[in-house]
């Protein structure tokens, strides 16, 4: 037994053909219907199954969907240009090695270290019964031949700290604060080297400040050697 209907379908005697609507001309202006020729024109809307550009002979650009078979493709040539010139958007990285900036502890600490033992002199005596102070007061007071070197042993002591505090912020390279460092170092050495001259290197004469201000050029030299051999660090 079939479950189909025996009766053919038949139009109702009391319904009347409706008209087919002419949708066409009712919808957006240009708008062409399913079966018709592709559309093209300046100014085509890019919306199907692709689309591919043009140009013509006064310049403007021409839009139109591609023949049926045809590979869909988006130019993206100028016409000065050859096929696969194309421009991606990558940036470009440098293979150049970067320096980097670093800090450099080792020196800062020893630079640092020779400020400390300049100021720490200044509460200790040098001689019996004269402490740093009164020396640095009366060298800045006088500063002639026999009292310049206690002052500019402090105060070279003081440049040292300063410049150690610098070299240990993050820099590519420390050699310049290195070089500074260095000649501060050498201001102090003088001092040091005249007042032991002076005395014709009579050890027993001098106390514990003396020997702390010595430390200065001591550290002060290790410091800045190290930052000025101390070679920028790539990657």
């Amino acid at each position: 037994m079939s479950e189909r209907d025996p009766y053919p379908a038949t139009p109702h005697p009391g319904a009347a053909p409706q008209p087919q609507p002419q949708w066409e001309s009712e919808t957006t202006p240009g708008l062409q219907a399913a079966g018709n020729a592709p559309y093209s024109g300046t100014g085509a809307s890019a919306v199907g199954a692709g689309w591919s550009g043009g140009g013509t002979p006064d310049g403007t650009e021409t839009w139109s969907y591609p023949r049926q078979g045809e590979q869909q493709h988006w130019d993206r040539l100028h016409d000065d240009q050859q096929p696969g010139d194309y421009r991606g958007t990558t940036p470009e990285y440098s293979t150049a090695p970067v320096t980097l900036r670093r800090p450099d502890v080792l020196a800062g600490l020893l630079l640092v270290l020779a400020g400390i033992a300049a100021a720490a002199s200044l509460l200790l005596e040098w001689a019996p019964d004269s402490k740093g102070w009164d020396l640095v007061r009366d060298g800045f007071e006088d500063f002639d031949q026999v009292s310049w070197q206690p002052p500019v042993i402090v105060v070279a002591g003081g440049a040292l700290l300063v410049l150690g505090l610098l070299v240990l912020l993050p820099a590519r390279g420390h050699r310049t604060l290195g070089v500074l460092a260095l000649l501060a170092t050498m201001a102090a050495a003088g001092g040091v080297l005249v007042v032991l001259d002076a005395s014709r290197y009579s050890w027993d004469f001098f106390e514990v400040g003396f020997w702390v201000a010595c430390a200065v050029p001591v550290l002060g030299l290790l410091g800045s050697l190290k930052a000025m051999l101390t070679s920028p660090r790539t990657r």
